[in-house]
């Protein structure tokens, strides 16, 4: 059986300049700050279940109803992505493809992520890896997996064995499954932020569960605050707060999803090993796309502080920020509160 992908369909570095490219396009439309006729400005806040946690989102611009009307369309959208996209959701495309491990005619949002998804596995050396979801479930047990059961689930894990061309999708093991909980909130968000720029809004706040975008500014021509949140909020110091626009932010960390009270187990496996990396307790990375910081960020975990230093010296417009489990903290040399 084939392994691999058609060459069109791959993300190669010239790709990825192309989605930075566009990613800064996305500040485009009613922008504060850059409009000429001083317009009295509205703000339209809402907050709705979705993806497993919530969606906050934060709208400014002239005319209410337009807000409501770009609000209600980006939701929208960002719902029909979650029904293709989710694991969780028994009738997605991705639930059907690790039931049966072949999905024919694919949604293209799903090809989308998976090849997004390839390119973070590649440029991060295989530690960001979708096919984890039968290490993940073996982490998700109250007791400590035994060696055993960790070999077994090693064994059906890889993107060497995850074949993906536009017709179809297969799973080339049975008992392979494929988790997008690293990339796909990310990538609603990206689909939410453009939805709204489509609708002619530059201004505005995408966040769901930690992975947002701002684009534009806030009134008057302040920038977006962003406080990275302290992944032991007993221990005391100060929190880093970006002020950015028109950038990505995404954070993963054992506090999200911990199976045990040290933190040792959590949601996040290594690939190679399959068990939770014993480093960091978060990572936030900045980013042009939101799927980009939030795979970025979950390779980052794994990798540890210094290797995910070095790796994104080789990607454009993407910094780091990340706190070990003593509660040090370290970033790249371009990241900046």
């Amino acid at each position: 059986m084939k392994t691999g992908t058609k060459h069109n369909l791959r993300i190669d570095r010239r790709k990825f300049l192309q989605i930075v490219a566009v990613a800064g396009a996305a500040g485009a439309g009613w922008t504060l700050g850059q409009s000429r006729k001083k317009t009295s400005c509205k703000v339209v806040q809402k907050s709705e279940p979705m993806m497993g946690t919530i969606l906050n989102l934060t709208l400014y611009g002239p005319d209410r109803s337009a807000l409501e009307t770009a609000l209600q369309a980006t939701i929208d959208r960002m719902h029909g992505l979650e029904n293709t996209l989710s694991r969780h959701n028994p009738a997605s495309e991705l639930a059907r493809l690790n039931r049966t491990g072949t999905l024919t005619d694919p949604d293209q949002d799903l090809i989308t992520v998976l090849e997004l998804a390839r390119f973070v596995h590649d440029k991060t050396g295989g530690a960001f890896d979708v096919t984890v979801l039968p290490l993940v479930k073996l982490q998700q047990k109250r007791k400590v997996p035994e060696q055993t059961e960790i070999q077994k689930a090693l064994a059906l894990t890889g993107f060497n064995h995850l074949s993906i061309d536009a017709n179809k999708i297969i799973l080339a093991r049975p008992g392979m499954g494929i988790t997008l909980d690293g990339i796909g909130k990310g990538y609603i968000v990206d689909q939410g932020v453009e939805t709204l720029r489509q609708h002619g809004f530059g201004s505005a706040y995408v966040e769901a569960g930690g992975d947002l975008m701002v684009t534009g500014k806030k009134p008057g021509d302040q920038p977006w605050r962003i406080g990275i949140r302290n992944p032991r909020p007993s221990a005391s110091g100060e929190l880093m707060v970006l002020k950015t626009s028109n950038h990505a932010v995404a954070t993963s960390g054992d506090y999200m999803q911990a199976y045990d009270a040290d933190y040792s187990r959590h949601h996040i496996v290594n690939p190679r090993t399959g068990y939770s990396p014993p480093e960091l307790a978060s990572a936030t990375i900045t980013a042009p796309t939101v799927a980009l910081a939030d795979g970025l960020a979950t390779a980052a975990m794994v990798m540890g502080h210094k290797q995910a230093i070095a790796m994104l010296r080789d990607m454009p417009n993407c910094e780091g920020y990340f706190i070990d489990k003593g509660l040090n903290h370290y970033q790249s040399e371009g990241f900046s509160g």
